[in-house]
Order: C-alpha cells, then structure tokens, then sequence
C-alpha cells in the first residue's frame, strides 16, 4: 500500500512538473523568444505520449486566446463602427480642402516662379564671385612660382645658368611646396632635374671648348711667359751693371730663394728696353677665356657634384699634359722644334698655376707638384734623347739658352728646377763633344792648308799681324832686319786663334748656369783640357802617320809643337781673364797643353826616326853587289854615296831641331845603315862571298865612317858617332887582314881587338867564303899556298863552331 503511494506521488510530481514545462513552451513561443530547440527538446523526453500531450495542451491554450480575442474584439467593436462614420463625414470636407490647398499651391507656385529664379541667380552669381575669389587667392599663390620658372627659361637663355641654378633652389624650397598639389607645379619638378642636366651638359660642354682653347693657345701663352722672364732677366741684368755688381758673384744658386709666383702672366717693362711704341705682352686672360671653368665648377659645386668635376678636369688635364711632353720626331733638327715644345709645357703649367691661385680645390699644390714631377722626367728623358742627335754645337748652345729661360719662367712659378740644371751638365758635355767634333774638323783643315814651312814677314807690318795673333817672342829674330822668317809655319797661330775661340765658345755654354766664376773657370779648363789632350792630339798624331808627311814637313811640325807648347800659359792667361779666378788658386785646374805637345813631339822625331830608317832601306835596296868579284872597283859603290849624300842634305835640315833630336835622328840613322849592312852580309840567301867582294864592301863601310867622323850633326863628343859601325869595322878588318890568330887568341879578352866580333857571325861569313874558294879555285889543291889556305879556314871553322857551340851550351 505504501508502495504503490509512492509510485502515485511520483507520477503526481511527475505530471505537475511536465505542466509547468508546457506553460514555459508556451510562454517563450509567445515572447517569439528564438531559438526554440531547448524548450521543443524539454517536450520530446523519454516520457510516453509526451508529443500528444503536448499538442493537447497546445490546443487548450489556443482555445482560451481565441475566447480572450473574441471578448476584446466584442468590446471595441462600438467605436470602430462611431470612428468609420465620423471618417465618412469628414471625407468631404478634406476633398473641399485638397481642391483649396491644389489652388493655394498653384498660385504660390506661379507667384515664387521669379524669386526662384531671382534666387538662382543670386546663387550662380555667389557661386561664381566664391570662385573669383579663390582663382584670385590661387593665382596669387601661383604667380610668383611662374614668375620664378618665367626667370628660370630666361636664365637659361642667355646661359646664366649658375643663377638659373640659384632660381631652381628657391622654387624647390619656397615656392614650388606652396602650390605642390597642381599639375602644372608636377610639370615643373619633373622638368627641374632635366634642366640640371641640361646646365650640367652645356656647362661640361663649355669646358670642354675651354679644354680645347688652352690646348692651342698653350705654346703662345708659354712664349709670353718665357719673352717676360727672358725680359726680366735682362732687366734685372741691366740694374746689377748699373750697380756695378760683379757678375760671378751675384749668380744665384739653384736652391736659392726664388721669385714669388705669378698667377698671372704681366706685361712688364724694362726702362731701356722697351719703348712706347712696342707692342704689349698679352695676358693669359688676353689669350684665354678662364670664366667656363669657373662657370662649370660653381655649377657642379651647387649640384654637389663638384669631386665628379675636379676628377674629370685633372684626368683631361693629365691627357692634354702626355700630349703636350710628346715630342714631335723632328724635334731635334731646328731651334724652332725646341721653341715650340717648350712653349706648349710652359703654357700649359702657366695655366695649372693659374688655375691653383683662383680656385679653390680645382687643383691643388700636391696635384701640380705631382704632375711636374711626372713633365719632368718625361722632359729630361725627351731632350736627353733628343739632344743626342744634335751635332751642331750652334744648335746645342740654342738649346741650352731655351733650357735656361724654360727653367727661369717654371722658376718663377714656383716648380722645381734643379733637375733641368742638373741635364745641362750632361747636354754641356755633349756640347763639348760636338765642339770638338767641329773643331778636329777645323784643326785637319788648318794641317792641311799648311805647307809646313817657315813663315816670311817682309816688313814690321806683317810681323805685328802675325804677333798679334800668337804671342811669339825671340829677341834674336827680332835683331834681324826685314825680310826674315819665323821659326813656326802658317798651322800655328792659326791653332792658337781656333783654341781661343774654342774658349769662347765653350764659355758661351756656361753663362746663365747659376755656377760661381770658380766653377766655370775649372768647365772652361777642363773643356781646354780635352781640347788639346784628345783633339788637337789626335789630330797631330794622325797628321804625323800620314804617308805624305815627309822628314821636312816631320821637322817642321817638332818646331811648330815646341811654339805651341810654349804658348800654353798664355792660354791659362786668357782663361784667367775671362773668369777672374787667379791661377795660384787651389783648386784650380791646370792645361794638359804640355804633355799634348810633347808627345806629340815625341810621336814626330819616332816618324822621322822610321822614315828616315825606311830611306836608307830603299837605298840599300838599289844596292847591287857582285858578290863573286875578284877584286873591289877601287871607288864606293854608288848607291852608299847617294845614301850618304841624302843623309847631309836631310841633317841640314834638322839644325832648327833641338839638338839631341837631330843627335838622336843621326845616330839612329848610323846605326840602321850599320845593321843594314851586317844583315845583307849575313842574309841567308847570299851563298857566297869572295874577297874582292868584302874589299868593295869594305870602301863602302869606310864611306860611313868618313860620314860619321864628319860630324853631319853637331854635339857628339870625339868618335861617338862612328861607334855605330864598330862592328862592321871590327868584322872586316879580321877578313881583311886574316888576323884569326889574333882573334881566337884574345876573344873572351876585354882588350881584344876583334871584341865586337860574334864568333857566329864570323863563322857564317867564313863558311860563305870557304864556299867561293872550293868552286871557283879548281886547281887549289896543286899550289901549295891555296891548299895551306884552306886547311887554315877549315881549321878555324872549326874553332869558331866550338866558340859557338860553347856560347850556346854557356847560355
């Protein structure tokens, strides 16, 4: 019973909750509360018959809404039906009232017809006078900006294009922003940078002409520049005379102080000079317009562009530089080659330093220091191996004066020099060289023109003119009354002008070198010094080895080598005059002159002792000998008297010789004939020898000893001189006398009388008879004396080949 209480309370409790899960169905679906899923799925559980009793439950609250709105309808449904008569008498009266207001609205509408149009009007004109006034507002906004860009096209119409670049400045930064937002104003910043460029092109296109300008006009601004420095230089010349200044001591050295620069060349006058009338310097300004790289470098500074500039102008600069130090090929064979390539270097670092002085960074001290370092070694290197060709030494010296006044100008400039000065020395060399070119030339003419005598002088007016020109004294000479002769020939004096002028010419050298009086003294002395060491030498030398030279013109040039000798300290003199250095200075150099001529005397008296050797060999060669004669002619043979009638006639000649020359000379000559004679008696060929063949030889030996004992020259003491033929002496007077006794008796013996006597050579002589008396004394053998004759030589043959044997076994 309990049980079943409780299953009915919970089926009770159960029914109660699922009505109040309806009604909160019910009451959310009447809210239109969405969405409704929670509360449809709440009605579908697990309970039996829910869905039924759900739409029951649906019905039921449906039936009692339905009652509710039939209660309300049933309630109001008087006054609906008083409000619908009231609105069906009040329908007339709003037709009446539709018509009144159509009327009203018809005639207000034609009567506002011309105020609206009035009003229209008023309002298009506002409109308009609104938009006046902002044109207005914007124009004056805008004009100022066309006003700019109107100036701008201007600007670059008459090419100020650094103010046109000034006017773009300022419409970028304070015109240009204020109307950016139009089109126009776009137009004109896109239509800016073109025109930079556009400034930049012309502007590089106007340095460009400017480059080309100073490269043609370089060689006459560097003639200016050279024409005032050479005008300086005399100028300042002049005052230093007019002050009375020594020139040697106001030379400045290369490293000395030097003029400030010039930034530009000046036209500067002398007060001697140059008169009213002559034509004025021109300027570099004169010759060059300077204002396009001014132009382009302010304009390629304002576009911040200005290393782009200095980098493209030094590099064209340095191209237009290897241009100008190449040289041309011909260079070397005219002055005027030289002119003009030193013109065009000096041009061209007139206007680098020009450039240097008015502006700023373009260039700079390091850059043109760089770049005329880089000139000068191209320079050196050009005129070193130009200069080389040169072989006129007029050519040379124009040379060195355009080297000097090219050195002076760049000086004056402030570029470094002492590098040209140092290749003058070695062009000043070469100058030498083709001096004594010129002059060994000048020297063989004046040998050659030569007759190589005396020179006559037939009255006191001839003999000034030759003193005047060779400083010749002889207080003897000058005892003897006219018409007389000097001593030395024509080639003297002649010698004596040429090494002055030579002095001279080599001076012309050494001015203007900046070089102290000292220094040039000792170029001068060392250029003299060459002159007479290696020209003149071997000029002399030469002339003494020609063949045509004989013994007269040999003895003649001995005379004319000792007067030039002589001269030499009077070449020393001038030299002193012309520098002022005093020979007792230390340092002073001394002339070679001396040893020049001595060994050239020295080469002469050996040609004469040669040719006077080569004489007596050809008259020896006309010698004849009938070496088989039975006896001797009785009388010299002819060609020794002709030999001996030259030797007089020829040593006559050498009495204007010092005396041991021609002492020498004779001796030389006795002794040659000697040998001669002992060569043709001993000469291999010769088989045979008679007696009567030594007797002849011996007339003849006795003729040179009677020459020899004539004293041809003077100065031997006693018989001196015929102890040149002692040995043939001694030689034939053995065969002569057959004193063989004697001979092997006393040889070895100082005071043997045969001691000059050779065993050998007595030996070959003997054996050549022995020979002539076995052929030609057939019948010997039958007389008694001819046999003991043989036997005698055949025995002292054999001593002699003991002696001999003995000396050679001793040696």
């Amino acid at each position: 019973m309990a049980r079943k209480s409780k299953l009915h309370l919970r089926e009770l409790y159960s029914e109660e909750n699922k009505d109040q899960i309806y009604d909160n169905v019910f009451a959310e679906i009447e809210s239109f509360e969405l969405p409704l899923g929670t509360s449809l799925r709440s009605v579908y559980d697990d309970q039996p018959n829910a869905h039924q009793r759900f739409m029951e439950k649906l019905d039921a609250c449906i039936r009692n809404h339905d009652r509710e709105i039939e209660k309300m309808c049933n309630f109001h449904h008087q006054g609906f039906v008083d409000a619908i008569t009231e609105l069906l008498k009040v329908r007339a009266d709003a037709e009446k009232l539709k018509v009144q207001v159509t009327d009203t609205n018809r005639r207000l509408q034609d009567a506002g017809k011309e105020v609206i149009a009035q009003t229209e009007e008023i309002i298009r004109c506002r409109i308009q006078q609104r938009n006046i006034t902002t044109v207005v507002e914007k124009l004056q906004l805008c004009l100022p900006v066309l006003e700019m860009y109107s100036k701008l096209k201007e600007q670059m119409n008459v090419k100020r294009y650094y103010s046109a670049l000034k006017t773009m400045e300022q419409l970028e930064n304070m015109y240009l922003p204020r109307v950016s937002q139009y089109r126009f104003c776009q137009i004109m910043i896109e239509n800016l940078p073109k025109l930079r460029e556009e400034i930049k092109e012309i502007s590089m296109s106007d340095l460009k002409d400017f480059l080309e300008s100073i490269r043609k006009h370089s060689d006459k601004i560097g003639e200016t520049a050279m024409k005032q420095a050479q005008q300086q230089k005399t100028f300042n010349t002049a005052l230093q005379k007019q002050n009375n200044v020594n020139y040697g001591r106001n030379m400045y050295a290369i490293n000395g102080r030097v003029p400030e620069p010039k930034y530009e060349i000046t036209s500067k006058r002398t007060l001697e000079e140059e008169d009213e009338h002559e034509e004025e310097v021109l300027t570099a300004h004169d010759l060059v317009d300077f204002s396009p790289v001014y132009r382009c470098l302010h304009i390629y500074s304002v576009l911040g562009d200005g290393e782009t500039f200095e980098n493209y102008y030094r590099k064209q600069r340095r191209k237009q530089a290897r241009l100008v130090l190449q040289p041309q090929s011909s260079m070397h064979e005219t002055v005027e080659g030289y002119r003009r390539y030193f013109s065009q270097i000096v041009g061209f670092f007139v206007v680098e330093d020009h450039i240097l002085h008015v502006t700023q960074g373009l260039v700079t001290r390091a850059y043109t220091d760089e770049l005329w370092n880089m000139a000068l070694s191209k320079i050196i290197a050009v005129l070193r191996t130009h200069s080389s060709y040169c072989t006129d030494p007029d050519l040379v010296l124009e040379l060195k004066n355009l080297i000097v006044v090219f050195a002076d100008t760049l000086q004056g400039y402030g570029f470094p020099v002492n590098r040209l000065f140092d290749l003058l020395f070695e062009i000043r060399d070469q100058y030498n060289e083709t001096l004594l070119k010129k002059w060994a030339g000048l020297f063989r003419d004046i040998f050659e023109a030569d007759n190589y005598s005396p020179i006559p002088v037939a009255n006191e007016e001839e003999y000034k003119i030759v003193i005047s020109k060779f400083p010749f004294q002889d207080p003897e000479l000058d005892k003897q009354s006219f018409p007389k002769k000097l001593p030395m020939s024509q080639s003297v004096p002649q010698i004596y002008i040429q090494v002055k002028e030579f002095i001279y010419a080599s001076l012309k050298f050494s001015e203007s070198l900046h070089r102290s009086s000292t220094e040039i003294d000792d170029m001068l002395r060392k250029s003299t010094n060459l002159l007479l060491t290696r020209t003149l030498s071997s000029c002399l030398q030469n002339l003494i080895k020609k063949p045509h030279i004989g013994l007269t013109e040999l003895v003649q040039i001995i005379i004319n080598t000792t007067h030039l000798e002589q001269a030499c300290k009077y070449l020393e003199d001038f030299i002193t005059n012309i520098t002022n250095i005093s020979q007792e200075t230390v340092h002073t150099a001394r002339l070679y002159g001396l040893s020049t001529f001595k060994d050239a005397r020295h080469a002469a008296e050996g040609e004469i002792y040669t040719k006077l050797n080569q004489k007596i060999d050809e008259f020896i060669q006309l010698a004849d000998y009938n070496w088989t004669m039975s006896e001797s002619a009785g009388r010299a043979s002819g060609y020794l008297m002709d030999l001996i009638n030259f030797l007089r006639s020829t040593f006559q000649v050498f009495t204007h010789l010092p005396g041991k020359v021609a002492q020498t000379a004779c001796m030389s000559a006795c002794q040659h004939l000697s040998t001669s004679l002992m060569q043709m008696l001993l000469d291999s060929e010769l088989k045979q020898i008679s007696m009567g063949a030594v007797q002849q030889f011996n007339l003849d030996v006795i003729q040179c000893e009677l020459f020899a004992s004539s004293e041809p020259v003077p100065g031997f003491h006693g018989d001196t001189l015929q102890l040149a033929f002692i040995d043939l002496r001694q030689l034939l007077d053995l065969f002569m006398v057959w004193d063989w006794s004697t001979y092997l008796a006393d040889y070895g013996q100082p005071t043997s009388k045969y001691l000059r006597v050779n065993p050998s050579t007595a030996l070959t002589l003997l054996e050549k008879m022995k020979d002539t008396s076995k052929k030609n004394n057939i019948f010997a053998q039958f007389r008694k004396n001819d046999r003991d004759k043989q036997k005698l030589i055949e025995t002292v043959v054999k001593q002699l080949r003991s002696l001999v044997n003995g000396m050679s076994q001793h040696t």
